[in-house]
């Protein structure tokens, strides 16, 4: 024989109040604005020099950038050019990271590239 639960509803009506009441805190918490501010962005360029190869520069480019191939082709002709070339813009804390990436594979592979870090206007 099957066995039936029985519900006392006089007890579940003072939970659907506060449900009810929940949905409308929310509801209402939702319309308030809040302000946030954009995090400052910072470029990163990539400096020339005489002993850095371009196919080390395109190199990084690709991994440490992520561009594309040409992209990065493209940049390092820019920078050999020119004498810096944006690389990418960042927030302040991942710009820094890939500074500080671009430098230490430069250091194990025997070259002097450098990065700058300017302040996006």
């Amino acid at each position: 024989m099957a066995k039936f639960i029985q519900i006392d509803f006089l007890s579940i009506i003072p939970f659907f109040r506060y449900y009810k009441n929940m949905e409308q805190k929310i509801f209402l918490d939702e319309k308030q604005e809040t302000s946030i501010d954009q995090p400052e962005l910072y470029r990163v360029y990539l400096l020339n020099d005489d002993y850095t190869t371009m196919d080390f520069v395109v190199n990084v480019l690709m991994t440490v950038f992520d561009k594309s191939k040409p992209e990065a082709t493209a940049i390092m002709l820019h920078v050999h050019k020119k004498g810096k070339g944006l690389a990418g813009i960042y927030l302040k804390e991942i710009a820094e990271t890939k500074i500080a990436e671009v430098e230490k594979l430069a250091r194990i592979n025997g070259f002097p590239l450098k990065c700058v870090l300017e302040k996006n206007d």
